[in-house]
Order: structure tokens, then sequence, then C-alpha cells
């Protein structure tokens, strides 16, 4: 037993010293091809800008509520978290193959027969066996499934950001909803009044009966508005419940007991550089850590030419009685060496076709760099336009609003006819859903440049075993 020990520690020290000695074979990862502007086109100067929670400026309840709860319930989140727990385990099973395998074994037998020795004999063992990773075969799989980890770890981010977003734009469109709502049951109680007045001219005599035709019909479109707000209404609430993780009808009746005016975004949100920018955009990392994962499978299957190095052995003994069980002890030890010599061009068809899969993660890494730079440069130019709408819109509405008081006024006097006040209700009328629509629009391109900025992206720090921190 002296002896067999002593051997294995030569072994051990003979390989471990050519372990030290020989270079194991990594890979680098192409660079993306993409050059990134020092600057937006618009010549915007860089401001940091804290946009992880950038939700909460528009100070809206229940639209903080429902981001939170989303983040907390929505099932598309759960089953990315899932995949980010399976990915941490997959690390964690690709660093034990730097470790030995252990086996043991043991077991009670008895011969039967005329001529058995019908005592039982007990018997233990142990196998052990070891690859030595040289060529970094070993290595290389460690740091795929750790870039794997990373893509699903940043996959997390991503839809979080996503989903945020979503689930505020859902929130304000609904506000916006109700806001329209109201405006057409406002409106509709001036119409009643207008088919009042006209009614009494017509009994007076001093109208035909065209302008109560004309004033119903008015009224009519106008209540006919409301059930499809109404439907909108109970679909976007219904659409934030399932991105919350409920049953529809608690949204619905939370939105209808707390109405509030659109939310009001702040006037001013911060560029950062573009560089920066791209740092913050879990979608553009997560396809870069794709990139380091399949860089890093080629490695794995250049490793299959190379040598491949294993130590194993075995120990054991078997005795009739459990007494004496130990006093024989027998174990062998074997280091090996095998090497490739012809497979048919399996081997070199598994490089190349890492190779392929590098190189389309770096087009698809590529592709996320641009489509980032792309969503921030529509994003601020639609926020912009948004802000001017509003100015806009809010000029429209005072003159309508103008307008349609002095033709009631000069209707009720008989110095105009029904369809000049008709005209001047309809533009009041369109105004106002105007106004309220681009408000939203304003709030909504406000959460898509924020989005494409990267926030709402929580989860963007990996774990020890990720190894790719913030």
């Amino acid at each position: 037993m002296r002896k067999a020990g002593m051997q294995w520690l030569i072994a051990t020290g003979l390989v471990g010293g050519l372990a030290a000695c020989a270079p194991i074979a990594t890979q680098t990862a192409p660079r993306p091809a993409v050059v990134v502007p020092d600057r937006w086109s618009d010549g915007t100067d860089a401001q940091p800008a804290g946009v992880v929670k950038y939700w909460t400026r528009l100070n809206d309840p229940l639209v903080d509520s429902h981001v939170e709860r989303a983040l907390a319930n929505n099932r598309d989140i759960a089953q990315a978290a899932a995949r980010v727990a399976q990915a941490r385990a997959g690390v964690r099973a690709a660093r034990a193959s730097f470790l030995p395998q252990i086996d043991a074994s043991g077991g009670v037998r008895r011969d039967v027969g005329d001529l058995a020795d019908d005592r039982l004999q007990f018997s233990l063992g142990a196998d052990a066996q070891w690859e030595i990773d040289l060529f970094g075969r070993i290595g290389n799989n460690v740091a795929a499934s750790r870039a794997d980890l990373a893509t699903a770890d940043y996959g997390l981010a991503d839809l979080q950001r996503l989903i945020v977003g979503q689930v505020a734009q859902v929130t304000v469109s609904a506000r916006a909803l109700a806001v329209q709502r109201s405006i057409a049951r406002e409106t509709l109680t001036i119409q009643d009044e207008n088919l009042q007045i006209a009614r009494w001219r017509l009994q007076a005599g001093l109208v035909s009966s065209l302008d109560v035709e004309q004033a119903a019909a008015q009224r009519a479109q106008t209540a006919a508005s409301i059930p499809a707000l109404e439907r909108d209404f109970a679909q976007a609430a219904n659409t934030i419940s399932t991105l919350i993780g409920e049953p529809p009808g608690a949204v619905r009746a939370a939105l209808a007991a707390d109405f509030r005016p659109i939310p009001i975004p702040p006037e001013t949100a911060g560029l950062d550089t573009p560089a920066a920018i791209l740092r913050n955009r879990p979608d553009v990392r997560q396809a870069e850590a794709a990139l380091l994962a399949d860089t890093a499978r080629i490695g794995v299957a250049r490793a299959q030419l190379l040598p491949l190095v294993r130590l194993t052995g075995n120990i054991g003994t078997s005795s009739f009685g459990i007494g004496n069980l130990f006093d024989v002890v027998t174990g062998g030890l074997f280091a090996g060496v095998s090497q490739l010599i012809f497979d048919g061009g399996r081997a070199r068809a598994q490089i190349a076709g890492a190779e392929a899969a590098a190189q389309a993660s770096l087009a698809a890494w590529e592709q996320a760099i641009l489509g980032a730079l792309e969503d921030v440069e529509s994003a601020a130019v639609a926020l912009t336009a948004a802000r001017e709408r509003v100015l806009l819109f809010s000029t429209a509405l005072e003159a309508a609003n103008n307008a349609a008081l002095l033709a009631r006024s000069q209707y009720q006097s008989g110095l105009i006819d029904f369809q000049t006040l008709l005209t001047a209700e309809n533009q009041l009328l369109g105004a106002r859903n105007a106004l309220a629509a681009s408000e939203a629009e304003k709030a909504n391109a406000f959460i898509v440049l924020n989005q494409a900025l990267g926030g709402g992206a929580i989860d963007m720090n990996l774990g020890p075993d990720g190894g790719m921190t913030e």
C-alpha cells in the first residue's frame, strides 16, 4: 500500500507539472465592426440620467403600484428568473469537472451449489478518475457556461425593462381613455342642452325641424363613442392585470375609483453618451455574453483534436467476515493519454459549426448595438415632437372653447344657425380629445425614451458564479 501511494503521488506530480507548463487554449471574442459615435446626431450634450426607476417621475401612484407588482408577480419574469437559476446550476456543474470524480461501491456475496462455500463474502471498493485540463477543454466549457449565465441574467433584466415599459404605457393609456370618456360625458351634457334649446326654438316657430334632427344626430354620435371608450378602458385594465399576474377586475376597479389627469412627465430627460447607454442596455449586454459563450465553445471543439490526459485509480478489499475486511487491501493507478487519429471529419465539422455560431452571435451583437442607438435617437425625437404637439393642441383647445361659447350664445340669440353651432361644438370636442391624446403620447414618449436608455432593468448584477458584474 505504501508503494502504491508513492506511485500515485509521483504520477500526480508529473501530470500537475505538465499542466502548469502547458498553455490552456483560450479564445478571444471578436469585436463588433459598428462604430459607436461619441455624441448623438442632434448634438445633445451628455447628461448622466438615473433611469432605472424612471416611472416614479410620472408621479402616478397606480403606475408605481402596477410596475412593482409586475416585477414581483409577472409570469414571464418568473420564467426568466428560473432560466437564470438553471444557468447558475450549469456553471456549478461545469466547474465540477476540474475536480476528481470518486465512486464507492460495496456488496455482499454468497455462493450456492453442492461444492459452494456458503459463507458470506463482503467487499468494499472505490474508483476515481480525474481529467487533467491541459488544453482547455474544461476551462472553455466553464467559460461558456459562465457566459450562458450572463446571457440568462441579462435576458431577465431586458425582460424587466420591456415589461416595466409596457405596464407604464398601458396604465397611461388607461388614464387617457378615462379622460376621454369623461370628455364625452361632459360633451353629452352640453349636447342635451343644445337639443332642448333646438326643440324650444322649434316650438316657438323660430327654426325648422332640421335643427332638432341635427342636434339629435350629434348627441347620438357622441353617446355612441362612450361604449367604445368603456370597451378600450376595460381591455387596457385587463392587460395590466395579466402583466402584474392577477385576474381581471381589481385593476379596472382601482383605475375607475382613482380618476386623475394623464401623468405629466418631467420636461428634462438627460441623455448619457452613446457608449454609456449601450452599457446600460441589457439586450446589448446579452448579445455580447452570447458571443462570449459561442467563442468559448470554439475552444471546447478544438480541444477534441488535442491529447486527453486522464488519471484513474481504484482501491478495494474483500473477505469472509467483517472483522478482517481490511486485512488485505488492493488498488491500482493508471495515467492514460488518448489522441484522436481519425473520426471522418466529425471534430473539424464541429469546430466549423462553432465558428459559424460565433459569427452569427457577432452579427447579432452588432445588430443589438445598432438597434439600441436607433431606439434612443427615435425616442428622443418622438418626445420632442410630443411636447410641441401638446403646446399646439393646448392653443387649439383654448380657441375652440372660446368659439364654442360664442356660438352657443349667438345661437340662443338667433344670430347664427344650428350648423354653425354644430361645427363649433365638434371642433371643441375634437380639440379636447386631441389634447388628451397628445398628453398621453407625451407621457408614453417619455417612457419609451427611458426604456431605450435601459431604464427598468433591475437585475443587472450577476451572482458570484456569473463572473460578469456591473
